[in-house]
């Protein structure tokens, strides 16, 4: 629903944050918005009410906002304006926030396009009501790169063994101690390599499963006190964070079960030894649909 129909340079246009049933005015009194011009105010609709600014339309022209996308301070500036109305507003009365960059020609624009989606708005509202969204991050235990740096200690350990327990009988049997040839490998080294890396694979497959099961536990246990849940993507880890997140998604939680899901993540890191974390309460931008 994103609308670049204002392409007069000196025109007015109007931006949208967000849909809402009964906002309390005074949520976004004082809030810059996205620009200094003009201030965020409410914009009646038949059934509902949208949270508006009136903005300069050449600032929002297919042009200007690509060059917009390419300055990454920029873009975090008006994503941080954004966001905060839409988490102003919301915190007074169910919230429908519109995507960034939502502008229409003027206001009677905005009342003919948004009347078009007044049922997808309703059921997003009455879904959304009384709820919060809440993000879980699961990270693999630790135990599976302690088990793997313990095969392979024990295995050097045991190699280093069977070289003096060979060097000690010949001593005993009166036979001259040969030294190893480092350049050479023993007899049956190639095999015991082999079988050491097959031990390492099966390793990190028992590791793998765990790991799924671990993720579908804490899942399942988060989906049952939650009225919606989706699974996102896993996010790439920095080079320097040696962590395998094995879970990202997200959940539509009632804000009387807050306390009860706290409780229950603080469960699954004991129960499972996974690293957990949980963040909220958000916006339930993920669950009110494409409006």
């Amino acid at each position: 629903m994103r609308q670049h129909d204002a392409e007069v340079p000196d025109a007015n246009a109007t931006y949208v944050f967000a849909v809402c049933r009964d906002p309390d005015p005074s949520s976004c009194a004082g809030l810059p918005g996205v620009t200094h011009e003009a201030p965020v105010r409410l914009l009646a609709l038949d059934s509902f009410t949208a949270i508006v600014q009136t903005v300069r339309a050449c600032d929002f022209t297919d042009e200007a906002w690509q060059s917009r996308l390419s300055d990454q301070r920029e873009l975090e500036r008006y994503a941080r304006a954004h966001h905060d109305v839409v988490s102003a507003v919301a915190a007074a009365s169910p919230t429908v926030p519109l995507p960034m960059a939502t502008v229409y020609h003027a206001d009677e624009r905005v009342r003919e396009a948004l009347a078009k989606e007044t049922d997808r708005f309703r059921a997003a509202l009455k879904r959304i009501a009384h709820h919060a969204e809440w993000g879980v991050k699961v990270y693999a235990p630790p135990a599976a790169t302690a088990a793997t740096a313990a095969t392979a200690a024990t295995a050097a350990t045991a190699a280093t063994a069977a070289t003096a327990a060979t060097d000690d009988a010949d001593r005993r049997t009166g036979r001259p101690v040969v030294p190893t040839d480092r350049g050479r490998p023993a007899a049956g080294a190639g095999l015991a390599y082999l079988e050491r890396k097959r031990g390492a694979q099966r390793l990190r497959e028992r590791s793998q499963e765990d790991a799924l099961r671990t993720a579908e536990t804490v899942d399942e246990q988060v989906g049952r006190l939650a009225t919606a849940s989706r699974r996102l993507r896993p996010h790439p880890q920095p080079s320097t964070d040696r962590r395998v997140q094995i879970l990202n998604a997200t959940y539509l939680v009632a804000e009387r079960r807050s306390e009860e899901l706290a409780l229950l993540t603080r469960t699954l890191r004991e129960r499972t030894g996974a690293e957990i974390e949980l963040s909220g309460p958000w916006v339930p931008y993920s669950f009110v649909g494409e409006v």
